[in-house]
């Protein structure tokens, strides 16, 4: 016959302790709390939390308790050869600190690394879109008119190529001019005056034929 075993009932004490633990998000000021209750109660914390509980606390130090707990955190956060470093630093100056101060100093030197790289980053961007709007095709306000004069100089509306067309129109006009144009239409000029008629073109004298039309008499000239 299996006997039931019999389940001891939890102390008051341990009651409070796990209520502790439990409500921890919403603990401040510790107060005189026992320090062996807090070391139960405590490591349960964030890092968050526990620097809420700590500056909440105000007239009383709670290092014997948390400072270990803040080394801890160091390391979780901040990498082991940074922890290692710290400690031969230390040792070498042989100082102590407290773990929660180097804590702030390194989440504080974190952040403003990163607020340099941010910041970096954003002037980059910013002189990359410079670049970009810098390089970006300049559009017509207006679409170039079906008139072939006016799209090359002439009158007629052209937008915001009216520059362009200025300048095809000079290009055009300095071709006209240029000594191998004038001299190709002196050429053709000199060969359609020498070009002789076709020979369709020249009148033959009419001859009289030998007989005259039926029913027409030959009548004397009068003089």
């Amino acid at each position: 016959m299996v006997q039931a075993v019999e389940k001891k009932a939890p102390s008051l004490l341990k009651l409070c302790i796990q209520t502790a633990i439990d409500n921890i998000r919403y603990m401040e000021d510790v107060g005189e709390t026992d320090i062996h209750l807090l070391k139960e109660i405590l490591p349960h914390c964030t890092a968050d939390q526990l620097m809420h509980i700590e500056r909440s606390s105000q007239g009383r130090d709670l290092t014997s308790v948390t400072d270990s707990l803040w080394k801890k955190f160091y390391q979780q956060h901040f990498g082991e050869e940074s922890l290692n470093l710290v400690l031969k630093r230390m040792k070498q100056k042989q100082v102590v600190f407290k773990w929660r101060q180097l804590y702030e100093a390194k989440l504080k030197e974190r952040d403003e690394a990163q607020q340099r790289s941010v910041e970096r980053l954003r002037k980059l961007y910013a002189e990359e879109g410079v670049k970009k709007e810098s390089r970006k095709i300049q559009i017509c306000s207006k679409v170039p008119p079906s008139n072939k004069r006016s799209f090359w100089g002439g009158s007629g509306p052209g937008g915001s190529c009216s520059g362009k067309g200025n300048l095809m129109k000079k290009a055009r006009t300095e071709f006209l001019k240029s000594h191998e144009v004038k001299a190709h239409q002196a050429m053709r000029r000199t060969a359609f005056q020498t070009k002789p008629l076709p020979s369709s073109s020249v009148s033959r004298p009419i001859k009289p034929s030998g007989s005259q039309p039926a029913g027409l008499s030959r009548q004397p000239v009068r003089r």
